[in-house]
């Protein structure tokens, strides 16, 4: 397996491969871009179907986060952990302090937080042994309704360039993935009035979905093509494929869910039909600002984060306005800002 032949690797500054054999720790973190500060992003715990699969996953998602955080302000560089293996079987707290041991290995090059599979529990649990990690109980805490939140600014502000209006109101949004993120997600639609139409994994999360918000189910491969106005990936990537886009009747996608274009080509073939894309490292970025705000000088302040969580709705604008201007795809246009921030090193704003 070569790392450097991979398609998805973008001249990242370190890719290390960690492994524990007392408590069965095997990770890779991926180090992509520190010009604008010390590379965080979070750390996913997946059962990978091979070490490939896991290489190309965090190669990517260390990517995005480098544009995250650019485009989002924050004088952050871009960084992303897995861990490889059954959550349910491998979780333990040796497990967590082991890893904790391999970040202090990184002398502060990477901190880590949570994502998919992993609780700010957990990372509390590696913040025993090491200080190179963030969202942490007690300041930034569980970063999902800020992620949540991000994202409904982000769906309201694709509406708003879409439809002349940002009122949901009437709407039928189909939501896919209903973990933490997804579930805060819900709850604001369906307060705006909007009519939801949901998938997961879960049936507990689905029963819990149709009962307090009035939210119709269907089955994970149905929730592409029904009709619906906006769709709202929450789970994970690559559901924006070949197989997905022609079933797509909706006239927005924008959700929280990381890199939801398989390939950078299907933004563009979102952009013939007619599709407006909300890139998701801008709309989700509302997890990272909240952790940003534990290293503020006047210790963490969720009403500092919240205000520039709302940085986002008029980001996002300003995203469609250029694409628009320059009739380019808006992953493209996402992408160039964020370029445009880290050649310059960076500057929160």
């Amino acid at each position: 397996m070569s790392v450097f032949s991979q398609v998805e690797f973008d001249n990242h500054e370190q890719v290390v491969f960690c492994s524990d054999q007392e408590t069965g720790l095997k990770a890779i973190i991926a180090v992509h871009n520190t010009n604008c500060g010390p590379a965080v992003g979070g750390c996913r715990f997946w059962n990978y179907a091979s070490d490939e699969d896991a290489l190309i996953d965090v190669l990517r998602l260390s990517k995005g986060m480098t544009y995250k955080n650019a485009l989002a302000g924050l004088n952050f560089g871009g960084g992303k952990a897995v861990i490889i293996g059954d959550p349910k079987k491998l979780k333990s707290e040796a497990l967590f302090k082991a890893f904790g041991h391999k970040l202090n290995n990184m002398n502060g090059t990477y901190y880590s937080a949570e994502d998919v599979n992993i609780t700010t529990a957990d990372i509390m649990q590696a913040h025993s042994v090491t200080d190179y990690v963030v969202g942490l109980e007690g300041q930034s805490g569980n970063p999902a309704p800020f992620t949540a939140l991000g994202t409904y600014l982000g769906i309201k502000a694709a509406a708003k360039h879409k439809f002349g209006s940002d009122n949901l109101e009437g709407l039928t949004l189909s939501v896919q993935g209903l973990g933490s993120v997804g579930m805060y997600l819900c709850e604001r639609l369906h307060n705006d009035g909007a009519k939801l139409i949901v998938t997961d994994i879960n049936n507990d999360s689905i029963d819990y979905a149709v009962t307090h918000y009035a939210a119709t189910a269907v089955g994970l491969n149905d929730i592409y093509a029904v009709d619906a106005d906006i769709y709202v990936p929450c789970a994970l990537g690559a559901t924006v494929n070949d197989d997905t886009i022609p079933q797509f009747k909706v006239k927005i996608i924008a959700g929280c869910a990381n890199n939801q274009l398989a390939k950078p080509h299907h933004g563009d073939a979102l952009k013939d039909k007619g599709i407006l894309y909300a890139p998701d490292y801008a709309i989700n970025a509302g997890g990272i600002i909240n952790i940003f705000f534990e290293q503020d000088e006047d210790g963490y302040s969720a009403e500092k984060a919240t205000a520039k969580v709302h940085e986002i709705y008029d980001t996002l604008l300003e995203i469609f306005q250029r694409a628009d201007n320059e009739n380019r795809p808006t992953h493209e246009i996402a992408d160039i800002m964020a370029q445009e921030i880290i050649a310059k090193g960076g500057k929160y704003k």
